[in-house]
């Protein structure tokens, strides 16, 4: 049953996209990014660092002994803020350059994109450049071509399952976890993790492409608020291009930029080369649109085909909308450089906390039942959990003292000595006792201080505590 005129078709049927390659200085610099980001990400897992305990693998995340190995860094889930300051960094960066160059995180930077292209190379080495697919994908099924789409997909998951493969290596020993995977004794998760990775990475960049940057990336819907007139977009010089006529093709007549100019016809030729290499299927002679993930190569492709003629390069390019109304950029304003303030003091305050941090932690919290007890004597108790951890690569040992309550006596009942291992923890029940002081009630601040030594360097931590005196 066909619909009726007042009937909404809410199903658009997806429409083929065959990205056509093409060079220039923003596809290098995509290349480049990409290169860069596939050897951190493959390689970094198989780095070895020499540690006096735990895992000699240089990014760990060890999580069945909650601690994080990055490099010389060891993360402990006392540092949980560390977190919070690198996602709070990570959000501050992304809209200090949304605000400045829109979707540039999108078009170079982010996973869907990477991995995108790759998949796109693979596909363009097997089948052929653009017209030759689409070619492939007219054609009747025949030897050809089920070897083409058959090795074309068996690549596309090889490098799907070694994504997967390599995020697990991040939680365990990556040689021995390999090793482990590929005999059947590798624990489940691991199997788990690598095929749900594999599984999306294939869907993801081989079947969706464009329709997670259109339809499931949220960033698409909200990157509109941050953008403002003196944000840098891919955009089209319209009055450039198209002039009182509009666009044409080079034909008889309108072949140079004087016989055009003549015929007020614009230096856009229509070639749809800028078309052809969109990742996203748009047409970015249509204005800015929610789909353009602002990667610049139909910059590249414009700019090829004026060389090519010998005119002027620009007709399309990084402008701000001010700039398309005869005005001047404003990159440095009051928003961008807020972002830019808040990002520096998260980074400057991540920094500090990192460098200045303590090779031991101490924790103490007052144990409530009972608050405090009357001894026979005539004494006071208090008791208190202490919780001691050591974030060093060393053995240590930890001596408590008291300061500020007169006359006190710490109880650490049978315990002579409090030795920790390198990255152990241990809880303590901790006995106060003090003289009761007459016409003296409520609770007494006191200090907790905790000692060791490190490499020959006295460490000392104090806990402000309350004594509850009755």
């Amino acid at each position: 049953m066909s619909n009726s005129p007042e009937e909404i078709n809410l199903f658009e049927e997806r429409v083929p996209i065959y990205p056509r390659s093409v060079k220039g200085r923003f596809r290098t610099m995509k290349w480049s990014i990409l290169v860069l980001a596939y050897g951190v990400y493959f390689i970094l897992p198989w780095l070895r660092w020499e540690r006096s305990t735990g895992v000699n693998q240089a990014v760990m995340f060890d999580i069945h002994d909650r601690v994080f190995y990055l490099f010389g860094m060891v993360v402990n889930p006392q540092d949980i803020f560390w977190l919070a300051a690198m996602m709070m960094i990570a959000a501050f960066l992304l809209f200090f350059v949304t605000g400045i160059a829109g979707r540039a995180f999108c078009g170079y930077f982010c996973f869907q994109t990477l991995w995108t292209d790759v998949y796109l190379l693979i596909e363009r080495l097997v089948q052929g450049e653009r017209p030759a697919r689409i070619r492939l994908d007219k054609m009747r099924w025949n030897r050809q071509k089920i070897f083409k789409k058959v090795l074309t997909h068996v690549l596309w998951l090889m490098v799907a399952f070694l994504t997967g493969l390599t995020f697990t290596m991040y939680w365990g020993d990556a040689y021995q976890l390999v090793g482990q995977f590929f005999t059947g004794s590798a624990p489940f998760p691991a199997y788990a993790t690598t095929f749900f990775l594999t599984l999306t990475t294939y869907v993801m960049a081989g079947l969706a492409r464009e329709q997670v940057c259109t339809y499931m990336c949220p960033y698409a819907r909200f990157q509109s608020i941050m953008f403002d007139q003196d944000t840098l977009i891919v955009a089209y010089d319209a009055q450039r291009g198209e002039m009182q006529r509009g666009r044409s093709k080079p034909g008889k007549g309108l072949k140079t930029l004087r016989e055009r100019r003549e015929g007020g016809v614009g230096d856009c030729i229509d070639c749809g080369f800028c078309v052809q290499v969109c990742p996203t299927g748009i047409d970015i002679r249509n204005g800015l649109q929610m789909s353009c993930i602002s990667c610049a190569l139909c910059v590249d492709a414009c700019d090829t085909v004026m060389d090519k003629l010998g005119w002027e390069r620009g007709l399309i390019k990084y402008e701000s909308e001010r700039e398309q109304m005869g005005g001047k950029t404003r990159l440095f304003k009051f928003k961008n450089i807020g972002y830019g303030l808040v990002l520096l003091t998260a980074i400057a305050m991540l920094v500090w906390s990192v460098l200045s941090q303590s090779m031991i932690s101490v924790a103490i919290t007052q144990v409530r039942n009972p608050l405090y007890v009357k001894l026979s004597d005539g004494r006071i108790q208090n008791s208190y959990e202490v919780s001691l951890n050591n974030k060093s690569g060393q053995d240590i040992t930890l001596h408590l003292q008291l300061k500020g309550l007169k006359d006190a006596v710490l109880d650490l009942g049978k315990i002579r000595k409090i030795t920790l291992p390198p990255l152990e923890s241990v809880n303590i029940y901790a006995r106060v006792k003090a003289k009761h002081r007459s016409g003296i009630r409520g609770q007494i601040p006191f200090k907790i201080i905790v000692s060791t030594k490190i490499d020959g360097k006295e460490i000392h931590m104090s806990k402000d505590v309350l004594f509850t005196m009755r």
